[in-house]
């Protein structure tokens, strides 16, 4: 049984994190909870952004070294039956956020898990800021790359047809 990632990125993403780590060494996301960043996935260097006790490790997105994906406790709590695409779209990105010089910014899109997912889920639970500063590693799978948001988030059969090739 392979536990899904709770978090995944687009190969467009991914590549401009390749960028963003060789500029400013490691990197991690914090999911926004709204207000001001539009519920954005942040970019920050690891250290500027200080991760909270009760926040969320959703996983580590397999790219370089590595990159947390963090969100809030009770956010969390909203999103566990989702899935986290982090994908790149152009505009103009978070204030504090790396990519906002690019022209691009990273974009949270999210797909239901099944429900045989999300009893997969409920054996692992994730992680908190507090676990993961006593020295707790996620036990899950690293977050996989796809190569268009759609391979994660496809639309509906029904939908499908809604829509010109």
């Amino acid at each position: 049984m392979t536990v899904p990632s709770r978090a995944l990125l687009t190969r467009a993403a991914a590549d401009l994190l390749e960028s963003l780590q060789r500029q400013h060494g490691p990197v991690m996301f914090h999911q926004s909870g709204g207000c001001c960043d539009g519920s954005s996935p942040m970019c920050y260097p690891v250290g500027d952004f200080i991760v909270g006790d009760r926040d969320v490790l959703l996983g580590v997105l397999d790219v370089g070294d590595g990159v947390p994906v963090w969100i809030s406790g009770p956010q969390f709590d909203t999103w566990k039956h989702t899935q986290l695409v982090i994908d790149l779209v152009p505009g103009r990105g978070g204030g504090f956020s790396l990519e906002s010089p690019e022209g691009v910014r990273f974009l949270s899109r999210g797909r239901a898990f099944t429900d045989d997912e999300n009893r997969q889920l409920e054996t692992v639970p994730p992680l908190t800021g507090a676990q993961y500063e006593a020295g707790a590693q996620p036990p899950g799978p690293r977050g996989d790359v796809v190569a268009e948001a759609a391979d994660a988030c496809p639309i509906p059969a029904g939908r499908a047809a809604q829509f010109p090739q």
